[in-house]
């Protein structure tokens, strides 16, 4: 008798569906009432999401191309040229003041300075500067959250 490769194939496709079907049962018959919940994708967690929402809108009320001529502050997050040099600096990035009215870019800068520290508070009073008036910053920032 000759077994060639489809049938070869085959057994192993049918030994593969009774291991799966014995397996599901042995499940059932060991936690009777088992629910089970399949993920099929996953969505990313942004852990500063809430905390972006909120200081642009104490900043700019979410504005991108927001410019406070006094401040010298630029975009949706209003990052001033001080901020900006030395993020430039730290990165090797070479960033203008313009690019600050990109979103992206903005986002970058705040994240770039956010992950060096351990909560919302000490971020945007960060963000802020230094001061008391970096606790009246944050008690509007807490507002948005």
């Amino acid at each position: 008798m000759v077994i060639n490769i489809f049938q070869i194939l085959i057994f192993r496709y049918l030994k593969g569906i009774l291991l799966t079907f014995f397996l599901l049962l042995t499940i059932r018959a060991a936690a009777p009432g088992l629910n089970v919940a399949y993920i099929l994708a996953s969505e990313p967690i942004y852990p500063y999401d809430r905390l972006i929402k909120a200081v642009v809108q104490v900043e700019s009320k979410g504005d991108t191309l927001a410019c406070n001529p006094f401040e010298e502050a630029f975009g949706a997050f209003q990052i001033r040229p001080i901020r900006l040099q030395d993020y430039n600096e730290r990165t090797g990035s070479k960033y203008k003041m313009t690019d600050c009215y990109n979103f992206h870019i903005s986002k970058e800068i705040f994240l770039f300075y956010a992950k060096r520290f351990p909560n919302d508070e000490s971020i945007a009073r960060n963000w802020n500067g230094s001061g008391e008036n970096t606790v009246i910053y944050w008690e509007k920032v807490k507002s948005y959250l």
